[in-house]
């Protein structure tokens, strides 16, 4: 079933609405949604890697943008939206401490937390809650997002051949890898 997964996605990331795809997970996972866009961009990139800038600034651009719907709904509806959100993710007993050590650090929460698997839109809902500077966030945003799958899209650009190997050999570890990072995310945002 993996394998079929696998393939499917490999044939999706070269349709003409690929790009528009990977634009939308890719907006929802910084505002709403917990899949993160890296299960369309690395499919994408190894099955056209000529590609690899353009798929990279749409992931980065969508998910900016998705960042500041993220903010808004902290910002303006924290209490209806933004609250049933974290709840959702379990994290109502975090919030109120992540709004203290934000005062502090907001900028370099951004910039380290949006470079791992931990949920994007956690950082955006809690910046707006946290009324952080809207400038600082999005070029912190701008900064941490390209810098994660412009990275992601160079190394597949430049290695793609045998990364595509490895992973079509090893797919139920490859799966299992990222699904643990899926998950850890999620611990890490909830326990640490």
């Amino acid at each position: 079933m993996l394998r079929k997964l696998y393939d499917w996605t490999l044939r999706q990331s070269a349709r003409p609405n690929a790009l528009g795809t990977l634009g939308v997970v890719s907006f929802a996972e910084s505002s709403f949604f917990p899949v993160p866009p890296d299960v369309l961009l690395i499919p994408m990139v190894l099955a056209q890697r000529q590609r690899a800038w353009l798929i990279a600034g749409v992931c980065t651009g969508a998910s900016v943008l998705g960042g500041l719907f993220g903010y808004a709904i902290g910002f303006y509806l924290f209490e209806t939206v933004g609250r049933w959100l974290i709840e959702l993710y379990g994290l109502e007993g975090k919030a109120t401490q992540f709004r203290v050590f934000y005062d502090q650090w907001g900028l370099w929460v951004i910039l380290i937390k949006g470079l791992t698997p931990i949920p994007f839109k956690i950082i955006t809902i809690m910046s707006g809650a946290a009324h952080f500077d809207l400038a600082t966030f999005f070029l912190a945003s701008v900064a941490t997002r390209g810098a994660r799958f412009f990275m992601v899209a160079a190394l597949l650009k430049r290695f793609g051949q045998p990364i595509r190997a490895f992973i079509e050999k090893r797919l139920t570890l490859v799966f299992l890898v990222f699904l643990a990072a899926l998950v850890g995310g999620f611990f890490a945002i909830t326990y640490l």
